[in-house]
Parts: structure tokens; C-alpha cells; sequence
């Protein structure tokens, strides 16, 4: 069954991908509309609640925006807010994100951990990104920020990387691009790897979810068949969206 959030304003909000750091909007609408899409994902049992650290939140932005190298981003403010207090609330203590690109979408979800921004104590956050090039980028941007390499970045297949976990999983982040023939349908892929190592309760966030629907049906219709996860909610921010699901 089809669950959603939808902000008033997704359609309108919009953001300059090259200029990820303006504030599009005062802070308290955005805290509202992300408060409002936390509480949805409570009342469908998929978070404890819906309280995080609004000032630790900040503090990690601040961070982000000084000290990581961001050509471009598809992540909105609401977005990195939404995405930060979903693993502040949950503390995933071992969390995978697949596609990277240059780490902006992987501290979203780790930073709740590991920098300015940490809540809680993670024993493993990986991000994965097939490019080299951009693999190297984004842990130069994530060591600026986490010392101790509890988060890191590695260049591989995150296919591969999903398939061969030896520990459970508590949340898995979906960005990932795959080739010609699959583009976002990588998604599926890549949780059908994994799934066995999700532990119940465990959560799946997939970004894109309203501009790369189409691509993305198979992967929908399976999230949202509660044979497959318990429950999956469309959590539309912004025109990108992010589906939020929990085996």
C-alpha cells in the first residue's frame, strides 16, 4: 500500500544544486515541515519518536558547508535535515550508504554520528561510490570532519560491498546510479543484496523517489508490499522525494 508525506509547498521548493548552502526558506518552516514528516513516520511505527537535537543539527551543517567540497548536490535543506535526524533518532549502529558521490548524501546519514553533529556512538558507517575519483573525494571531505574513521568511503560496487556484510545492518541509504540499462532500478539490486542482513526494524531510505518514480517501480512496489517490509511511507519534501521503509 501506497503511505505518504507530502509537504504543501514539494512542487515550489526548489534549490540551486550548485549553491546547496542557501537558506531557502526561515529555519522554523523548515523544522515544521521536516517535524511533520518525522511525526508521520512515528505514527507508522517506523521511529521511537520524533526528537532530535536541533542544535547539533546546526552545528553539522555548519561543518558541511565550511569544510566539504560540494560541486553540486540534489540533497535540499530539508532533505539534510530530514535525513540527519531520521539516524539521530535511530543510531543505526551500523549504517551503509550506496552512491555517494562526493560524501554530501553519506555525512547526511552519518553525521548524526561522527563530527560536530553526533548524538550517539556508531561501531560502523560505510559510504560506497563505484567512481574512484569521487570515492577519494568524499572520505577527503568525511575525514575533515570524523577523526577517528568510524565513518569512511570506499570505491566499489556497492552491490558487491552489500553482498558480502558478515554483520547486521541497521540502515541502508540509497543514491546509487546504475548503467544505462538500470539507472536507479539499482536500488533493488542493491537491498535484495543486503536484505538478509537488515535486522528487523531496520530502515531503508531511498532518495529519489518522486523524480525517478518510473525507474524506481519495481523497487516501490516491492518496499511496499508488507510481505517484503513492514511498512514504507513517500516522505515528499521537495521534488526529489525519499521513501522511508522498515523490514
Amino acid at each position: 500500500m501506497k503511505k505518504e508525506y507530502r509537504a504543501a509547498d514539494w512542487d515550489r521548493y526548489r534549490m540551486d544544486m550548485r549553491d546547496p548552502h542557501r537558506e531557502l526558506e526561515p529555519q522554523e518552516d523548515e523544522i515544521a515541515v521536516v517535524h511533520a514528516a518525522l511525526d508521520m513516520l512515528v505514527s507508522e511505527g517506523i521511529l521511537p519518536h520524533s526528537t532530535y537535537d536541533h542544535q547539533k543539527f546546526l552545528a553539522h551543517r555548519a561543518a558541511v558547508a565550511e569544510k566539504f567540497e560540494i560541486p553540486w548536490t540534489a540533497i535540499t535543506p530539508r532533505q539534510q535535515r530530514l535525513i540527519y535526524a531520521i539516524n539521530a533518532i535511530a543510531q543505526p549502529r551500523h549504517m551503509l550508504a550506496a552512491g555517494v558521490f562526493c560524501g554530501n548524501t553519506f555525512i547526511s546519514n552519518a553525521g548524526a554520528a561522527v563530527g560536530p553533529g553526533a548524538v550517539y556512538t556508531a561501531q560502523s558507517l560505510v559510504g560506497v561510490e563505484i567512481k574512484p575519483e569521487e570515492a577519494e573525494r568524499a572520505e577527503r571531505n568525511v575525514r575533515r570532519v570524523d577523526p577517528t574513521g568510524v565513518a569512511r568511503v570506499v570505491a566499489a560496487d556497492a552491490v558487491d560491498v552489500a553482498g558480502d556484510l558478515d554483520h547486521d545492518l541497521h540502515l541502508l541509504y540509497l543514491d546509487a546510479d546504475g548503467d544505462a540499462a538500470r539507472g536507479k532500478g539499482i536500488y533493488f539490486d542493491i537491498l535484495q543484496a543486503c536484505y538478509r542482513r537488515l535486522v528487523p526494524g531496520g530502515i531503508v531510505l531511498a532518495h529519489n523517489s518522486v523524480n525517478c518514480a518510473e525507474r524506481l517501480a519495481s523497487y516501490l512496489a516491492w518496499v511496499r508490499d508488507s510481505a517484503n517490509m513492514r511498512v514504507s511511507v513517500n516522505v515528499i519534501l521537495d521534488g526529489e522525494g525519499l521513501e522511508v521503509s522498515a523490514k
